[in-house]
């Protein structure tokens, strides 16, 4: 390739890469935005969260084209054509992140409007969701920094959101023993408190998309407990 090529492919990359952190920043304000919107039952925001998901949509078929567009026009090799690979995974990954925040907030709607609420709103979901958008932050950050060892740090940030999942659907299931007319809501908010845990999920996915660009290791199925050994 020459060097006239070669710096225009650089320059293509550099702008879907630019592409992505901005689409992730904007994943990352729809998770904040509908977490906040079920903690203060803010109807409008809730709205606006659902409607920004056509948004998010709009990124992902812009990207995966350009993404196409590179391939078949460049025919990328070795780190280059990882990176590619990667970003198309993780463009999936944020606009499922983007559907796991219109789902909360579609939920959140469906629970005021029932105005039931015999459970009181849990700061347990709020503890949940600063841990996932924690980590989807710094799966964006590494994926900014090319930075494998916040990559790590992410996958491994996993375990407490699993735990603080696990906490709340313990306290649910208090709820509904006690007095069945909290079943329905409850249902709804465990909903609710999946989707956020997922979105630590598509986190971990980024972050090891990250360590493959930059090492070629897939550690998709490895697990976090060697990825700790290896980066040791």
């Amino acid at each position: 390739m020459s060097d006239h090529l070669s710096k225009q492919f650089d320059l293509e990359l550099e702008h879907i890469r630019t592409r992505i952190l901005q689409m992730g920043g904007l994943v990352e304000s729809q998770v904040q935005a509908a977490i906040a919107a079920f903690s203060s039952g803010n109807l409008e925001l809730m709205q606006q969260v659902v409607e920004r998901d056509r948004e998010v949509d709009a990124n992902e078929v812009g990207i995966d084209e350009e993404c196409t567009l590179l391939i078949a026009r460049r025919q990328p090799t070795a780190r280059d054509l990882r990176l590619v690979m990667a970003v198309s995974r993780i463009v999936t990954d944020l606009e499922r992140v983007g559907d796991k925040a219109a789902k909360i907030a579609n939920m959140s709607r469906k629970l005021y409007a029932a105005g039931s609420q015999r459970i009181p709103r849990l700061s347990d979901i709020q503890h949940c969701g600063r841990l996932a958008t924690d980590m989807l932050q710094g799966a964006l950050d590494s994926l900014a920094r090319m930075d494998v060892d916040t990559a790590r740090e992410v996958i491994g940030a996993d375990k407490a959101i699993d735990a603080s999942f696990n906490a709340i659907l313990r306290q649910l299931i208090t709820y509904m023993m006690e007095d069945p007319r909290t079943i329905s809501e409850a249902l709804d908010i465990i909903w609710i408190a999946k989707a956020i845990e997922r979105v630590g999920d598509h986190a971990s996915n980024i972050a090891e998309n990250v360590i493959y660009v930059v090492s070629g290791d897939d550690v998709r199925h490895t697990g976090a407990a060697r990825m700790k050994a290896e980066g040791a």
